[in-house]
């Protein structure tokens, strides 16, 4: 018999039919291709210049905006990288759905995101500003706090420390 999500099973005798629910087992595979390198065993997150140094490292070259989150333990270290969004030249969109999905899968007890802007100009737009509201919120309902919004250009800038955090 095919299966489907859709499939429906009848039970002749007594009349009735039965919705089949799949069931699904969801894995964490380590991308080969992205990683980043770091001195030490691990790399704790002490200040916003830690995490600028790896979200720069991992954005290098890349001609478009990526947005980027950071999945960290309770001790602040970095359990990985992930590529939420790519976008054009000037946009990324961003879901706060996709953005907490591997820090559940991970067991973050917190994230930082970050993204970069292809044009070196570290400003937060209001559309930066809006979307880090929206984690901040999502990350409450979680229990997943987001420690941080990051923007990458010929600096970096923190909205934490410029005061949107």
């Amino acid at each position: 018999m095919a299966r489907n999500q859709k499939e429906i099973v009848s039970n002749v005798c007594e009349g009735e039919s039965w919705y089949i629910v799949p069931s699904y087992k969801v894995m964490l595979v380590r991308d080969s291709g992205e990683s980043v390198k770091m001195a030490g065993k691990k790399f704790a997150v002490k200040n916003p210049d830690d995490m600028a140094e790896i979200f720069r490292s991992y954005l290098d070259g890349v001609d478009r905006e990526h947005f980027v989150v950071a999945m960290l333990d309770r001790k602040g270290n970095v359990l990985g990288l992930n590529t939420v969004s790519i976008g054009s030249v000037s946009a990324s969109v961003v879901h706060p759905r996709e953005v907490f999905k591997p820090a559940i899968v991970m067991g973050s007890s917190s994230i930082i995101v970050a993204h970069n802007h292809p044009s070196g100009d570290t400003a937060p737009s209001r559309e930066d500003i809006d979307v880090t509201n929206k984690l901040v919120e999502g990350g409450k309902l979680l229990g997943i706090e987001v420690l941080d919004h990051v923007i990458i250009g010929d600096g970096y800038c923190s909205l934490k420390a410029r005061g949107f955090i």
